[in-house]
């Protein structure tokens, strides 16, 4: 196994994360099975259409609908591919230019998700202080992340890298609760 590697997504990783959705895996937290199912459909379609959809810094790939039915303003963000010399799973990064502020309708600056196969070994950890080193020139404050009330795991991997428990918050747009979390980048 390689030192842990954020990777922009490209042709040369599309197998092994094809190969994760279809046994399973998906790339969210929050609407898995359906982005799973979507993000195959749009692999299938146009491959390189979707590897290039997932850097959109300038946040130009047009709106997006929400599941309440919400058609909002995408934010400038990108994905990464965790890869150790294999797939290990995504972390992206989304954010209003010159605020560390967002739109109601975002849970978060980062999100991520690592296969079940790679879990326990720290990926997760090491993959979000990696992204957080990448990010600090954008001279945010902070960024923020949520995670389930019951997700011990993505909270332990938040304090490591200097999160601080803002508070618990209803997630009304995405029908739950959730805890805030808050890291400083400054």
């Amino acid at each position: 196994m390689s030192a842990l590697q954020l990777v922009t997504p490209g042709m040369e990783h599309l197998p092994q994360y094809i190969a994760a959705i279809e046994a399973g895996w998906s790339p969210s937290n929050v609407n898995g099975p359906a982005l799973a199912a979507l993000e195959l459909a749009q692999i299938r379609s146009d491959a390189a259409a979707f590897l290039s959809g997932l850097t959109d810094p300038a946040g130009q790939g047009g709106p997006i609908t929400l599941g309440d039915g919400r058609v909002v303003p995408r934010l400038p963000g990108y994905r990464r591919w965790m890869w150790d010399g294999e797939f290990c799973g995504t972390i992206g990064f989304r954010h209003q230019p010159g605020t560390a502020e967002l739109p109601d309708y975002v849970l978060g600056h980062i999100g991520y998700a690592v296969v079940p196969w790679k879990r326990g070994r720290g990926i997760a950890t090491a993959a979000l202080g990696l992204l957080l080193a990448e990010i600090r020139p954008l001279g945010l404050a902070y960024v923020e992340l949520t995670t389930d009330p019951e997700n011990a795991i993505s909270q332990k991997v938040i304090r490591a890298n200097g999160g601080v428990l803002i508070g618990q918050f209803d997630a009304t747009a995405y029908d739950k609760v959730e805890l805030l979390w808050r890291i400083p980048l400054t």
